[in-house]
């Protein structure tokens, strides 16, 4: 009877320091699954623009949180990668703007550049679009 006693004990310690099954995508603290500094400059003469974004639960100055949020979802992580160097990319300049997203992405740390340089460039910029970089394009 000792013996089971015992077992029970074990097998009791071993449930509750297991925890959940549940990933955390929260590695910043800030208790947000999507946790972002926006800093985009229009070009070489203006100032920079920071603005901070966060997602599950919204927050931050970000002038249309849900909007950017929901665009960010859409794009889904790997337009955070940046472009192969590899990559055949159509050589036309879609203007001077350029921005950087730093931070959390569901769990992943993010330091991701943006510009308007080249064709592959132009299509990572409007993925995203005026939703999170707030930038009204001419």
């Amino acid at each position: 009877m000792r013996s089971l006693g015992a077992l029970l004990l074990i097998a009791t310690v071993t449930l509750v320091g297991c925890g959940t099954d549940e990933p955390t995508d929260d590695v910043s603290g800030s208790g947000a699954v999507v946790d972002l500094t926006i800093t985009v400059t229009t070009d070489d003469d203006a100032d920079r623009t920071v603005m901070t974004l966060t997602c599950d639960p919204d927050g931050g100055d970000h002038p249309n949180i849900e909007a950017a949020c929901s665009r960010l979802d859409e794009a889904g992580a790997r337009i955070f990668d940046p472009i192969a160097a590899d990559q055949a990319c159509t050589m036309i300049y879609g203007g001077p703007q350029t921005a950087t997203i730093t931070g959390t992405y569901h769990g992943d740390g993010v330091d991701a550049s943006f510009s308007r340089q080249n064709g592959c460039e132009i299509d990572r910029w409007d993925t995203l679009g005026t939703e999170v970089f707030d930038v009204p394009l001419q």
